[in-house]
């Protein structure tokens, strides 16, 4: 396919992180650009404020005009979120359109572009939106698919005037294998997504397969002690080929030395918190300097670097409450996420609001989960989020509540969360979870803040 000779999309499913990006991408190069999605939210809102159609009801009336037939000037996208018997999709389908998935667009797109891909079961997002902002910040320039909204730059698509592309390559259901990176990067591949793969080694032969896809003359960049290796490797510490080293924190900010490629980096500031982001920010470091921007500026942009949306997000700080919001789903997130609480508020106690997502992925990862809420003094745990999926028997909850150790332990309710902060007011709460838990993140600022 040729992306230059569009002229008229529609994304079913338009209202996602990830497909509201590409919506945002075609109306950025005039095409026309109408979407569906079940429910009206910030971002189907925002979209409708930049002259994108979205509309939200399963009627094939409500389908734009410009969609009588397929034709090289359109392109409808899908995500796999969508109902299989959405009848929208259906329509399309009677009507010969072929469907495209958000992968294989980015895969269209990423073919005639220098790209840079980020994928790994956690951290990705993080590490995308910070080498996008190296690049933007130091005048290197390029555009970006991010799975998360950038705090910088309050989107989640930039848009460069060369041909440089950084994508956050997604793991699930295999879509970060349409890609051609240049440079391609693993921050982890870490179990998960096991209702697609079945099999945690079939999750690492897809990474590996993601890394047999660098083009020609194009360098891997992999977190070392995963089960296979890059051309280059990086940790937090230890002895990969880029590291970091001296990590403290001084007034509630991380300071740490990059060493490797031949150089030390010496006093970094970095503009977020979480020993986690260290190790981010040695991946992104060693993107930087493989495309020969200069050291001083490229410190300087970490230092003015302000995270994703609900990534280690800080809704309250003030001298009573500290108050962050962040997006952890998975046992090896949370760990680091809530070790990251604990370096910086050692003395103070942690309430943790937590959100399981997937029947699935708390069936597989029970145990696990179980041991990383137990670092929490205070657990407050919501219903599991089902997304995509259909109840599991035996699998809720309350079972997962029974594994924790610890006393201070709760089931809550959206409003039993707010009852309780009102009562409460903890002094350091988090709230976690990959589902509707953010909605709550409004009406939490607004207790703490009264």
């Amino acid at each position: 396919m040729n992306i230059d000779n569009i002229k008229q999309v529609y994304l079913l499913g338009i209202g996602g992180i990830g497909m509201s990006g590409l919506a945002r991408y075609f109306n950025e190069l005039g095409c026309a650009v109408y979407g569906y999605d079940k429910t009206e939210s910030e971002l189907t809102q925002r979209l409708v404020a930049e002259g994108i159609s979205v509309i939200y009801e399963d009627d094939i009336s409500l389908l734009p005009t410009v969609f009588p037939e397929p034709s090289d000037e359109s392109l409808i996208i899908f995500t796999p979120a969508i109902p299989k018997d959405l009848k929208l999709k259906k329509c399309l389908l009677d009507r010969g359109f072929t469907l495209f998935k958000r992968s294989q667009v980015l895969g269209f797109i990423s073919a005639s572009r220098f790209t840079i891909g980020v994928a790994g079961t956690h951290g990705k997002t993080t590490t995308s939106t910070m080498i996008a902002h190296i690049l933007k910040d130091t005048g290197y320039d390029c555009s970006a698919f991010l799975g998360g909204i950038s705090s910088n730059y309050d989107t989640n698509v930039l848009f460069g005037k060369n041909n440089v592309v950084v994508v956050e390559a997604d793991e699930y259901d295999r879509s970060f294998l349409t890609l051609h990176p240049n440079i391609a990067i693993v921050t982890s591949a870490d179990p998960d997504h096991l209702d697609i793969y079945g099999d945690p080694s079939q999750l690492v032969d897809s990474f590996r397969m993601y890394l047999g896809r660098i083009v020609e003359g194009g360098k891997s960049i992999v977190k070392t002690g995963l089960p296979f290796e890059g051309d280059i490797s990086y940790a937090r510490e230890g002895t990969a080929d880029c590291h970091a080293e001296n990590v403290k924190v001084v007034e509630g900010e991380f300071y740490f030395d990059y060493v490797g490629q031949g150089i030390t980096l010496r006093d970094i500031r970095l503009g977020i918190p979480g020993l986690h982001n260290i190790e981010n920010a040695v991946a992104a470091i060693t993107v930087g300097l493989l495309l020969g921007i200069e050291e001083h500026k490229i410190i300087s942009a970490l230092g003015t670097f302000k995270g994703a949306k609900r990534r280690f997000e800080y809704i309250v700080r003030d001298s009573k409450h500290v108050f962050i919001d962040d997006y952890a789903h998975h046992p090896e997130e949370l760990r680091a996420f809530l070790s990251s609480m604990r370096k910086l508020y050692p003395t103070k106690k942690l309430t943790v609001v937590f959100q399981p997502h997937l029947f699935s992925r708390t069936r597989d990862f029970v145990d696990g989960f179980a041991e990383v809420l137990s670092m929490a003094d205070e657990l407050l745990l919501m219903e599991i989020y089902p997304a995509r999926e259909l109840p599991i028997e035996g699998v809720d909850s309350n079972w997962l509540l029974g594994k924790v150790q610890l006393e201070n332990k709760r089931i809550v309710s959206p409003q039993d969360v707010l009852s309780i902060i009102e009562t409460e007011q903890p002094e350091l709460v988090v709230t976690v979870g990959a589902g509707d838990i953010d909605r709550l993140v409004k009406l939490i600022k607004a207790i703490l803040e009264k």
